[in-house]
């Protein structure tokens, strides 16, 4: 019984077919058609996600947290869900919430990122019961905007249907990722499942053979043209050449690792990047995560089940482990033996002709057509090489970076900038609980060097030799993150002083008797500004809603120094740093933490501030009248809250009719001062207004200068709401 014919209490043979399991072209000729493939698509996922969370036994197993370095599963279960409100929301697409708790407490925490919040005392999690209802309305609500959306074809980015297929193919990620963590539960808290049954084949591995690959170039990069949805790291284009090299036949099974084992590899540290060195000194590892010993004896543990070590399964490792192999291996061999690159691994997948959209069957345990775990590593043959795709995901060595011509999608741009640090490795291929989006030709993905996933590896022989990647030097070349970067820490232009400083400082001129507790910076940005406030106050959250920004502002506290490229002309750049030391920050950094967030739905530990800052935010909001009403929640009694803004309002932010000010009232100018001042009364009272000038560079030659209007309200106490 495979995986996908197996049948379930919860889904129907209908939404188990494979043809529900292929990604939807984005062309077509009717309209209809069209939409009854998205929704047939989406109640697919929606419904298989469901039927991954029935393998936990109990209510309480949903609130364990078997890792770490990552929420308990209910965070899991509500995300995928509360994606497709918080995308519908910022795209302006809806208008209302369901659950504005949910879609705050669901929002962000799903990577290692230190602007994630994984700490637990932050967090009153909702019951299974509750969950399970929220994700029925957005059930409803999804498949009713399926049916009454506007439609045209083929589908762009742009689209509505993007949008949806943005959170179809989002949850399809965390089918996997949540996969990961239930293998990671105590056996009394998982049950089998007649839906995700695993392989029962195990036995002796094949020997390894290194085949020959000519080398050529090749053209990375997902083309426009290509008919399926893609995430922004896959479009744009690089070339390069790829010298011929030598290439494992099978993935790495359990066998040939054991004996890097049984060497004595996990001790031997010059087998080890000094990454691999520290991680061993923290996690003690002395074998593969999923392998444990009793009595002797090696074991796997599966998603539900533990079994005699499978030999001729593949091995799951992280990066850093695969890396450590292929050290060994090399000396043992006495030849250049390491993991692919990207460029490698492609032309490697280019012996396989067929992508998720063309194949009757998968050409390997991929797409869940086969088991729920991996199978043996020689049953999918291509050309002479094995598992080219499906079974584990592969581990290259090259730390993902964007494609010349790289964009991200204004809806979801946290997707792969916040990965774009060196840190995080490409792997290939997917595994077998890969769908979608995931198990296509142009998908990358990449995880932390110490992070596990369903991930083993292949090796090669080249004599090119790779960056090490704990040598990566990495300088931001994002324009709009560059700009910025430059507005907040770079040099002052035409006499006109820092505009993070000079806001920060006219802050504390007229707040000098408050206490200095805490301070709330929101619309952060790069955190020049957050840091400024850690002058003054014992502790300062710095919150943005974009990833692209907060990494920023991290990377400075955690690193010590932050680079970047800012254009002069054309294609020139001057490259540029900043660092704690040169900004005298080195003795308040720690005063400072950097949290993703939505302004107009914050969580709720963000609470009980002096002073709440929002530099140039209240024209960029979605919702600004919310946020006003909002706000003062936040607030102490006899806090200050102060708002700089140039009055930008632009309908691709802010929808018109949500604009605070800027048009016209019962025939008469009406400012957004006039709208502050009836949305802030009678809960505060206007103390100043002022002026601050700021210039942002363009390019050596091109300059905005700009004047924000920055007004100063007390929250009394005596108008408080309660």
């Amino acid at each position: 019984m495979t995986a996908l014919t197996a049948i379930s209490t919860t889904l129907s043979t209908d939404l188990l077919n494979k043809r529900s399991t292929t990604p939807p072209l984005l062309s077509g000729d009717c309209i209809q058609a069209k939409r009854d493939q998205i929704r047939e698509y989406f109640n697919q996922t929606f419904a298989l996600y469901e039927s991954l969370f029935e393998i936990i036994a109990t209510d309480e197993a949903y609130f364990q947290r078997p890792e770490p370095l990552r929420h308990p599963l209910i965070f899991y279960f509500g995300h995928t869900a509360t994606f497709f409100i918080n995308k519908l929301i910022v795209g302006k697409i809806i208008d209302q919430r369901i659950n504005e708790k949910f879609e705050s407490i669901f929002a962000i925490g799903v990577d290692e990122m230190s602007w994630d919040d994984l700490d637990e005392r932050h967090y009153d999690w909702p019951t299974v019961n509750a969950v399970r209802e929220y994700r029925s309305q957005v059930k409803v609500l999804v498949n009713d905007l399926i049916s009454n959306m506007p439609l045209t074809l083929p589908i762009r980015d742009d689209s509505v249907a993007w949008v949806l297929l943005m959170g179809i193919e989002h949850e399809r990620i965390h089918l996997e990722t949540s996969s990961v963590i239930i293998r990671l539960l105590p056996l009394d808290s998982v049950s089998s499942h007649p839906l995700w049954e695993p392989c029962l084949d195990s036995g002796t591995a094949p020997d390894n053979k290194l085949l020959p690959i000519t080398g050529r170039k090749i053209q990375l990069g997902k083309p426009e043209n290509v008919e399926t949805y893609g995430w922004d790291n896959e479009y744009g284009r690089r070339e390069l050449a790829v010298e011929s090299f030598s290439c494992a036949q099978y993935l790495v099974s359990n066998q040939e690792f054991l004996k890097f084992v049984d060497a004595g590899g996990y001790h031997e540290l010059r087998y080890w990047t000094e990454e691999g060195r520290q991680w061993l000194s923290y996690s003690k590892a002395g074998m593969p995560h999923f392998w444990l010993k009793k009595e002797g004896q090696y074991w796997q543990r599966n998603l539900y089940n533990e079994i005699p070590l499978p030999l001729n399964w593949p091995v799951e490792v992280n990066f850093l482990e695969a890396k450590a192999f292929c050290n060994w291996k090399a000396e043992e061999a006495g030849s250049a033996i390491r993991l692919p690159t990207e460029a490698e691994w492609m032309v490697l997948r280019e012996k396989l002709d067929a992508d998720i959209t063309d194949w009757e069957v998968a050409p390997g345990n991929l797409n869940l057509e086969e088991y729920a775990s991996s199978c043996p590593v020689d049953r999918h043959q291509v050309n002479g090489f094995f598992d080219i795709v499906g079974n584990v995901w592969q581990w290259t060595e090259t730390p993902i970076d964007g494609y010349t011509g790289f964009q991200v999608h204004e809806l979801y741009d946290d997707f792969s900038t916040p990965t774009f640090d060196g840190k995080h490795n490409l792997f290939k291929g997917g595994s077998w609980i890969s769908t979608g989006n995931e198990a296509s030709k142009h998908s990358r993905y990449a995880f932390r060097r110490h992070f596990f996933q369903h991930a083993g590896f292949r090796y090669i022989e080249s004599q090119t030799e790779v960056l090490p990647v704990d040598k990566v030097n990495i300088y931001e070349t994002d324009d709009l993150v560059s700009q910025y970067l430059e507005f907040h820490y770079g040099a002052n232009y035409f006499e006109v002083s820092n505009y993070p400083k000079s806001c920060i400082r006219a802050c504390m001129d007229y707040t000098d008797e408050l206490p200095k507790h805490r301070a709330l910076d929101l619309g952060c940005s790069v955190g020049r500004s957050t840091f400024e406030l850690a002058r003054y106050f014992e502790h300062v959250d710095g919150i943005d809603f974009s990833a692209r920004f907060i990494q920023q502002g991290v990377q400075l506290k955690e690193e010590g120094a932050v680079r970047y490229t800012i254009p002069t002309e054309g294609e020139l750049v001057e490259f540029k740093e900043t660092s704690l030391s040169a900004l005298e920050y080195n003795s308040i950094k720690d005063k400072v933490h950097f949290s993703q967030g939505d302004a107009c739905n914050l969580k709720t530990q963000f609470s009980r501030y002096n002073l709440i800052f929002c530099g140039n935010l209240i024209d960029r909001l979605y919702d600004p009248v919310s946020f006003l009403q909002m706000i003062g929640d936040r607030l102490e009694d006899q806090g200050y809250l102060v708002l700089t803004s140039p009055y930008t309002w632009l309908e691709e932010y802010t929808e018109k009719t949500k604009w605070l000010g800027g048009h016209k009232v019962n025939g008469e100018n009406y400012t957004t001062l006039d709208g502050l001042k009836e949305n802030l009364s009678p809960r505060f009272e206007l103390v100043d207004v002022c002026d601050i000038p700021f210039v942002i560079r363009e390019t050596q030659r091109k300059y905005q200068h700009t004047i924000a209007q920055m007004s100063v309200w007390l929250k009394s106490a005596a108008t408080d709401i309660e």
